[in-house]
């Protein structure tokens, strides 16, 4: 197993420990809380990065990353909703979309397609990271509380208008008229099994 790869499951065995410690409430646990949460939100940075510029870009690869981000995202929101640190009906909102999004964007690989991350997304993602972090340091400062539910208003926004533009992307390349062929990504490729005679091991 490579690197970037490596660090994607990383980040997954760190949302269980994240969890504990949101969930115990120890002291210091809101420091703790927000180091475990940054040093694995780094590391989607990270594997993405190293994968790109080491080559080493791959089908798990490209499945597994945004599975962990949502893992991620999503186990923070919802341990701060059982903390009472976030209102829970904008909690569904913002991982019913991650589910939703996620399973969409593996339809499209599976149809020889590939849904990238636009910018809004990318900026749907850091303002999550952004909103989490304060929530959590919220316990220590009112400032920094109302300064993450104004992130997490906007994180929703972000959510609702990015999931729209990855709706709006896969119908139009399902919609692909028959004599041209959908817009294929390079990576989708790598999801496609070899062709010829070779023998493949699931």
């Amino acid at each position: 197993m490579n690197l970037p790869n490596s660090l994607t499951i990383l980040r997954i065995f760190l949302v269980p420990l994240l969890v504990v410690v949101l969930l115990t409430r120890f002291p210091n646990w809101e420091f703790i809380g927000v180091a475990i949460f940054l040093a694995a939100a780094l590391t989607d940075w990270l594997d993405g990065h190293i994968a790109r510029r080491r080559r080493q870009v791959t089908a798990f690869g490209i499945w597994l990353d945004p599975v962990a981000d949502k893992l991620l995202v999503g186990a923070a929101f919802i341990a701060l909703v059982e903390m009472q640190l976030a209102p829970a009906w904008i909690v569904v909102i913002i991982v019913g979309r991650e589910v939703i999004v996620t399973a969409l964007r593996n339809i499209a690989l599976l149809k020889g397609f590939s849904l990238d991350v636009s910018r809004i997304g990318k900026a749907k993602m850091a303002v999550e990271v952004l909103a989490i972090t304060t929530l959590i340091l919220g316990e220590r400062s009112q400032m920094l509380e109302r300064f993450g539910y104004a992130a997490l208003w906007l994180a929703m926004a972000l959510a609702l208008i990015s999931a729209f533009q990855y709706f709006r992307r896969f119908w139009i390349q399902i919609g692909a008229p028959l004599d041209r062929a959908p817009v294929r990504h390079p990576l989708a490729e790598l999801a496609e099994p070899p062709k010829g005679n070779v023998a493949t091991h699931p």
